[in-house]
Order: C-alpha cells, then sequence, then structure tokens
C-alpha cells in the first residue's frame, strides 16, 4: 500500500485525474493503481484514474473522451460567459458515449494539445468559443480574458486561427484598443463631414474626439473600468466637462463595433439639437 500511497500523491499533484499510460511511465505498476483505486480512486473509461475531489464537468469530459473547453472551460477561468446548458467538451472526430447534455467540439484549435489533457488552454478556449456562439458574444469573451490579463492583445493577433470565425473575432478584436476604436468611429461619420477634433485638451486633459466647440465624444475599449476607481474617474472628468458647458456622449467598445447604429443615431440626434455648438452670446 506504500506504492499506492505515493501515487495517490502523484495524482494530487496532477490534479486529481491521470491516464493510467501516464501512471505506468511514471514507473506505478497495475498492482499499485488496483490498489488505489480500492482506496477509493475512481476508474473512468478503464484507462482513467480520478480522484473524489476532482470537478464533475472534468469527470464528465473525461467520461466523453475528451477535454473542457469553450464556454466550460472559459467561466472556470472566470471569464463572463453567456447563458448556456451542459458542458462543451473537446473530443477527437471518432469519439462516441458523449453522454447527454455535452456540446461536442470536434474542431481543430491552434495550439497542440497532449493526447492526455483535461482541460483546453487560453488559446484553445477562446478559439472554440469563436466557432460556438455569436459573434458578439465570443467578443465579448475574449475581451473578458484580455482584461483578467490571461492573454495580451499583441498574442491574440499573432495566432494562426482556424477557420474564418475565429478569425473575424480576432479581427475585430484588433480594434478594441482605443487608437482602434478612435479610427472605426471617425470612419463611421466620415460620410457627414462633422467638424470633428481629435485628441483635444479641455480642462487640462485630453478627450476622445470634440465636434464643434461643444460636443465631447469618449470611447471606452480594453480596459474600459478595470477598476472602480476608473470608473470615477471618468465619472468626476464628464461632470467637470459638463459643468463647463459641455456636452459628453461615451460609448464602450461594443457599442461601437457591434452597436454602430446606436452611435450614429446618437451622434447626429445631438447635432441636430445644437449641442455642438457654443452658445450665442445674448445682446444687452
Amino acid at each position: 500500500m506504500a506504492a499506492a500511497l505515493v501515487l495517490l500523491d502523484w495524482l494530487t499533484r496532477r490534479g486529481g485525474v491521470a491516464h493510467t499510460a501516464e501512471a505506468r511511465a511514471q514507473g506505478f505498476s497495475a498492482r499499485t493503481m488496483a490498489d488505489a483505486v480500492a482506496s477509493g480512486v475512481r476508474r473512468v473509461r478503464r484507462s482513467w484514474l480520478v480522484m473524489p475531489h476532482v470537478e464533475d464537468v472534468i469527470v464528465r469530459a473525461v467520461e466523453a473522451g475528451g477535454r473542457v473547453t469553450c464556454l466550460t472551460q472559459a467561466r472556470r477561468l472566470g471569464l463572463w460567459v453567456p447563458e448556456h446548458d451542459g458542458i462543451h467538451v473537446a473530443v477527437a472526430p471518432t469519439a462516441s458515449r458523449l453522454g447527454d447534455g455535452v456540446h461536442a467540439h470536434w474542431g481543430a484549435a491552434p495550439t497542440p494539445v497532449s493526447r492526455y489533457a483535461v482541460v483546453d488552454g487560453i488559446v484553445n478556449t477562446l478559439q472554440q468559443v469563436a466557432r460556438c456562439v455569436a459573434e458578439a458574444d465570443a467578443l465579448t469573451v475574449w475581451e473578458s480574458a484580455v482584461r483578467k490579463k490571461l492573454i495580451d492583445p499583441a498574442t491574440l493577433a499573432a495566432v494562426q486561427w482556424r477557420g474564418t470565425r475565429a478569425s473575424a473575432v480576432n479581427e475585430l478584436a484588433s480594434l478594441l484598443s482605443d487608437s482602434g476604436l478612435e479610427t472605426v468611429f471617425l470612419a463611421g461619420l466620415r460620410a457627414f463631414d462633422l467638424p470633428i477634433r481629435q485628441q483635444v485638451r479641455i480642462d487640462g486633459h485630453a478627450v476622445d474626439f470634440l465636434i464643434g466647440d461643444r460636443l465631447v465624444i469618449q470611447l471606452d475599449g480594453w480596459e474600459f473600468h478595470s477598476a472602480p476607481a476608473d470608473r470615477r474617474r471618468d465619472l468626476r472628468a464628464d461632470a467637470r466637462l459638463v459643468l463647463r458647458g459641455y456636452t459628453v456622449l461615451r460609448f464602450d467598445w461594443m457599442q461601437v463595433l457591434r452597436q454602430w447604429a446606436f452611435v450614429e443615431e446618437t451622434v447626429l440626434l445631438a447635432v441636430a439639437q445644437g449641442k455642438h455648438r457654443a452658445p450665442a452670446l445674448s445682446r444687452a
């Protein structure tokens, strides 16, 4: 039983789950594995050793012959995910016996994966998310990964994504920096010949855009309100501008990239109301 205790320690350090081929490669015999099973370790699909404390989603992925991925893994990583049912599992093309509530992902991913992996890494998780959900939801999950510093925008841009959907999300993600959003905003309003200036200093601070004399546009990118202090800082800046007679419109990256009609309508309505003009001087 001493060998079984060593095996249990090894399993614990691996997160509580391992393939028997990995255990054999570490020198553990079939007898030792049988002793571990007798002490409470489960055998799943005959070839996996699973300790009792292992998360249910990992157990179900192993039972399906795959690894946790897509929205399920994104949630495990603490990312924002849309509402969904079941678990998402990356499986081989020949996989069967998937079980109820399992959303299978068969497609290849950018990062090579060990045949014994039970969860996907961040790049492959984002790839599967892009394939699985609506583009706006996928973009929000990707933004959440960057905000939590699980991956940076430069790395996202350099990955050779598989398929058109992931490539499309990656192209949008490349515009989520403040400079990218500003380019999109300017392009969207170019046809209206509005008197727009960029990075104008008012009240000792630069604003993203000034239309005419009094209409300020602020855009919030990747790091939008990453901390409550940032939100309070923005509110104070907006309040100072309003008290100085400016109208302030603030849009976030999702609105600029995915809800442009709303942004355009709001800006044009403000111009129609004369919000961009300085008040006329009263005559004595």
